[in-house]
C-alpha cells in the first residue's frame, strides 16, 4: 500500500485554541488536535500528515501551490480565511486535480453570524466537515483517506 502524505494546514488564530472562546470552538489545543489526527492516521495505516499553521494568509497560499507533487492530499481549516481569502480559493483551485482537499472547522459556519455563512474556499473542496470541534479533524481525515484509496 502507498503511503499517503497529507497535507493539515491551519488558518489565523487556530494557535489560540484551547483558550480562545471554549464556548465555540472547545477546549481542545490543536497539539492536541494533531495528537488525534496522528493516532488515528496510525489507525488507518499508511499516513504521513504534515502539520503547518499561520496567521499569515501568503504563508498558507504558498503550502497550498506547494502541494503539488509533494502531497497527495491536503486538510485545511481556513479560520476567518474562509470567509475573505480569494487568492486561498484559487491557490487550493489551483492544484485541486492533483491535490484534494477537505475544508474543516471546529464549529458550524452556518449556525454562527451572517458573514461566516458564506465559504469562498468550499468550492475548491471535494467536501466540507464542521461543528464536531476537535473530532471534526478526524472525520475530515477519515474522509480525506477514503477518497483518495
Amino acid at each position: 500500500m502507498k503511503t499517503l502524505k497529507i497535507l493539515v494546514l491551519n488558518g489565523p488564530n487556530l494557535n489560540l485554541l484551547g483558550t480562545r472562546e471554549p464556548g465555540i470552538y472547545g477546549t481542545e489545543t490543536l497539539s492536541s488536535i494533531e495528537a488525534d489526527l496522528l493516532a488515528e492516521a496510525k489507525a488507518l495505516g499508511g499516513i504521513e500528515l504534515d502539520f503547518f499553521q499561520s496567521n499569515a494568509e501568503s504563508d498558507l497560499i504558498t503550502r497550498v501551490g506547494a502541494s503539488r507533487g509533494t502531497f497527495d492530499g491536503i486538510l485545511i481549516n481556513p479560520a476567518a480565511l474562509t470567509h475573505t481569502s480569494l487568492g486561498l480559493a484559487d491557490a487550493l483551485s489551483a492544484v485541486a486535480d492533483v491535490v484534494p482537499a477537505v475544508e474543516v472547522h471546529l464549529s458550524n459556519t452556518a449556525a454562527r453570524e451572517e458573514i461566516r455563512h458564506k465559504s469562498l474556499t468550499a468550492s475548491a473542496c471535494i467536501g466540507q466537515i464542521m461543528g464536531f470541534k476537535g473530532n471534526s479533524y478526524v472525520l475530515a481525515l477519515d474522509a480525506l483517506v477514503n477518497h483518495l484509496r
